[in-house]
């Protein structure tokens, strides 16, 4: 068995999930936590009578994870033949920086051994072993320099927001909804093409759930309605 030290890495990823070519930036310290926060959003929909509004489940948000990195190159001297930290911590500042090719950041991919305790998706009971995402911010602190002026410290702090793609979510969900029948209470603002969308992943659909309620109007939605949301033949 190998007793080999697991390196944290960021793998820069073009906007298609596959490595941008370049090498991953690999982190020679260990962080000494990782933060990793995910919610659910829900409305509150008000029916005329009740005691309280409705809960309405709207839509997951992204899990966001926010690390902080320390770079050291002190062990090599702190005099004048001393290694700057800029080259290392520069790498990662470029996570924020907008690329020509793609006209956007970079996403990355972060990976920490076999059991990174990365996030899970719909009902699966087995997390992600890595975690893409896109970088929110990059605060960068140095904290030591030569007598020359070199950085020899730093502390860069990542804040990353999870990316997954349409037919990620689709997929790794697994909804099992397309074969019986829903019940949907509408909200202000919904449309019909809307409710579709959300329901079957195609707005085109709304035509379904107009014939299936016998919509005379199908413009005229008022928030408290409930609307059956058939299973597609």
């Amino acid at each position: 068995m190998s007793n080999e030290i697991a390196k944290l890495t960021i793998t820069r990823l073009k906007p298609d999930g596959t490595s941008d070519g370049t090498d991953p930036i690999t982190v020679k310290y260990a962080p000494p936590e990782l933060s990793f926060s995910k919610a659910a959003q829900f409305a509150d929909v008000a029916i005329p009578g009740l005691e309280q509004p409705l809960m309405q489940f709207v839509r997951g948000n992204a899990e966001t994870l926010s690390l902080e990195l320390f770079f050291d190159s002190t062990e090599g001297g702190t005099g004048k033949d001393a290694t700057s930290v800029t080259a290392e911590v520069h790498q990662l500042h470029k996570l924020v920086a907008i690329y020509g090719e793609t006209h956007m950041p970079p996403l990355v991919e972060i990976a920490w051994g076999d059991d990174f305790p990365g996030l899970a998706m719909g009902e699966s009971e087995e997390p992600e072993r890595t975690f893409k995402a896109v970088v929110l911010s990059c605060a960068r602190r140095f904290t030591l320099f030569s007598p020359s002026g070199k950085p020899l410290r730093a502390t860069v702090t990542l804040a990353l927001k999870q990316y997954t793609t349409l037919a990620e979510q689709l997929s790794r969900i697994n909804y099992q909804s397309a074969d019986h029948t829903r019940v949907h209470v509408v909200q202000e603002g919904e449309t019909l093409p809307l409710i579709a969308h959300d329901a079957y992943a195609d707005a085109s659909k709304w035509r379904v759930i107009a014939a299936h309620n016998d919509l005379a109007d199908v413009r005229a939605l008022t928030p408290g309605d409930q609307l059956e949301l058939p299973p597609l033949v």
